[in-house]
């Protein structure tokens, strides 16, 4: 906003303009005296000016692997005392992170060559009755003993979940399981379209595919399946 005030004060005024942004006149002159002389700062502010290049001095000096809790206990070494939560937001205003160990998971693998279900959704997830249109997707959740996988069947209408199944490993047919609670608990005497996305692993639409069947042979729908394109 000081900067938009620079801009155009020659043309308008500094009077004028601040009396159309929300910035007061005295608010301005006071943020240019600051920029003339840091002396002016609030002590806080002086103190996180120095702190930024200590930040970025240690960061880079360990190639750039460092996060906010190895900086912070290398600042406490060279008795630079500084809380960790400070670092850490420093460091996002730098735009500074640091290496997260740890492997990387990953729950949608499609398989381009594989066919799939056409999508009969559109992006359009809305619904006018329950049992119109359920969704369904798969995610992981980091716990000390390792990562547990979630699959879940939600019914748009009512953003009720219908069904869903957790296990330690990424099962093909964990998102089946998922689906056959939906159906057992739900009595769907309605046309209903089942959406989910192009599947977690190479077996996983096959494992939806056998849902359907599963659905129609013990006569509680007429499921549809879909998949996001």
């Amino acid at each position: 906003m000081v900067a938009f005030v620079d801009a155009h004060r020659a043309t308008y005024g500094v009077e004028p303009i601040c009396a159309v942004l929300p910035i007061a006149p005295s608010t301005y002159y006071e943020q240019k005296a600051r920029q003339a002389d840091p002396t002016r700062l609030p002590a806080r502010a002086q103190r996180e000016a120095r702190l930024r290049p200590e930040i970025e001095r240690v960061w880079r000096s360990h190639r750039r692997v460092y996060g906010a809790k190895k900086i912070w206990k290398q600042l406490h070494r060279e008795s630079i005392p500084v809380a960790r939560c400070t670092v850490a937001r420093l460091m996002r205003t730098l735009g500074l992170r640091g290496v997260v160990r740890g492997r990387r998971v990953r729950t949608t693998i499609p398989d381009g060559l594989a066919e799939r279900p056409r999508d009969l959704v559109q992006r359009q997830f809305h619904a006018s009755r329950p049992n119109q249109l359920w969704v369904a997707d798969l995610t992981y959740v980091a716990t000390w003993r390792g990562f547990v996988y979630v699959a879940f069947v939600v019914d748009v209408f009512s953003r009720r979940i219908l069904g869903w199944r957790a296990a330690n490993s990424l099962r093909s047919d964990l998102d089946r399981d998922a689906l056959e609670q939906a159906l057992y608990d739900r009595d769907t005497d309605a046309d209903l379209v089942h959406h989910s996305d192009r599947g977690g692993q190479p077996r996983f639409n096959r494992s939806l595919q056998h849902g359907v069947v599963a659905s129609i042979v013990v006569g509680r729908s007429v499921l549809r399946q879909g998949s996001a394109t």
